[in-house]
């Protein structure tokens, strides 16, 4: 990448013209309120914790570091569950005519609701997080899966789909062809495409899924007030197609308005269909091609989710893309914190956003993106670590054998 580990775009109208800008009135408190409600209506919900590294911000010369940890979210090690599951519920809910309030786990896996919808094949592409959370749910309310997952993708990561009850393959592809398969499948035998991204004709289930997501930042948020603080006054947050980084800045802006937090948008080098949409300045997503290869597989993505893309070309303060070494870094962070603060097992796509604050905090030759981030001792991050191991062999690997070294800082 030159001679900077990141490289950056800086978006000069993030606060500028609110009323220009699209509407973020899906992800308002009160929407995600009743998405909360849903999730905790599963047996398996729980608030996941939020950690806080005191000593870790000493060091990075910042007010405070909160680490959200989503290795812990429902048992599946990873965020994604959120957005499948509520997806899948909305679909189940509409089919038998339900209004969102009343739509519940109990509900939806009763006898009387299967013999009214019968049996339902739910279709997907994933590197794995995804692909486990819409098996979970599907096996959990009683219906069918089929996964499609890109080339490269990690064994075990398709045994633990397997593991759901889920039908699941590796494909020859990359990830935006095996999205295309799983939709040629899913009209070939009449199953149900649960895709995080969107195009022209498809947002209903997306937008299902980013409103899923939101449940994840209002417990961040929470937990935050019940420690004292009002709100972060930055928040870091990698993208694939954009979902995930779309759900949470929509919440951001719907509930902060102006005073939102700034927040940082972050992929890898090789994927980042939201970094070069922004780069060509047009307004417009942009897709990105080629092999996606990057060892953070939950971002190996190409073509941005066109609902997300309008919530971060409006709102996002700055587009960024790292290298492999910087997830790399930031998994041993968290890994083998500085004592007193708390571990956390972080996968690559998870603990992206820690390796990128460390560069910020500590290579001077991207002092220039620190100011105009306006990080400084006042500053209180929200980073989220969106998977833990959930490929045990090659985490060890980075933090054991060094795989993926840092750089030379000094």
């Amino acid at each position: 990448m030159n001679d900077l580990p990141i490289k950056f775009i800086y978006n000069n109208n993030a606060r500028k013209n609110y009323s220009e800008k699209v509407s973020v009135d899906v992800m308002s408190q009160e929407q995600v309120k009743k998405v909360r409600n849903f999730h905790k209506s599963f047996p398996e919900y729980s608030v996941t914790p939020l950690h806080t590294l005191d000593n870790l911000a000493k060091r990075f010369e910042v007010n405070k570091i909160w680490v959200k940890d989503e290795s812990y979210r429902f048992g599946l090690n990873a965020f994604k569950v959120l957005g499948g599951s509520f997806a899948i519920g909305m679909y189940l809910g509409q089919k038998l005519g339900m209004p969102q309030e009343e739509i519940t786990f109990e509900k939806l896996r009763s006898k009387e609701t299967r013999e009214k919808i019968g049996d339902i094949t739910f279709v997907t592409a994933t590197d794995g997080n995804h692909g486990r959370g819409v098996a979970w749910a599907a096996r959990q309310l009683g219906q069918k899966c089929v996964v499609f997952m890109p080339k490269g993708s990690s064994k075990i990561r398709l045994q633990n789909i397997i593991n759901e009850g889920a039908e699941a393959s590796i494909t020859e592809y990359n990830y935006d062809d095996s999205v295309k398969i799983a939709m040629k499948y899913a009209e070939k035998h009449g199953g149900v495409i649960v895709q995080d991204t969107a195009w022209e004709g498809y947002e209903d289930i997306p937008f299902w899924i980013m409103q899923g997501y939101g449940t994840l930042i209002d417990e961040a948020i929470e937990q935050i007030k019940a420690l004292g603080d009002d709100k972060p006054t930055h928040v870091f947050l990698q993208a694939g197609v954009g979902s995930f980084a779309g759900a949470v800045q929509g919440y951001l802006a719907s509930r902060y308005k102006e005073e939102r937090p700034v927040t940082l948008i972050i992929e890898p080098e090789k994927a980042a269909c939201i970094y070069e949409s922004a780069k060509a300045n047009d307004g417009k997503p942009h897709a990105v091609k080629g092999s996606l290869d990057t060892i953070m597989s939950g971002l190996a993505c190409g073509v941005p989710n066109i609902i997300s893309w309008e919530i971060l070309r409006d709102y996002a303060d700055m587009y960024a893309i790292c290298s492999d070494n910087t997830a790399a870094r930031g998994v041993r962070i968290l890994g083998s914190p500085i004592k007193g603060d708390a571990q956390v097992i972080s996968g690559e796509s998870g603990a992206v956003g820690m390796g990128v604050l460390s560069l910020i905090a500590e290579a001077e030759k991207l002092s220039k993106m620190k100011d105009l981030l306006r990080i400084d001792e006042k500053s209180k991050i929200l980073l989220i670590s969106t998977e833990g191991d959930t490929d045990p062999v090659d985490y060890r690997k980075i933090v054991w054998d060094g795989k993926y070294p840092s750089y030379d800082l000094l």
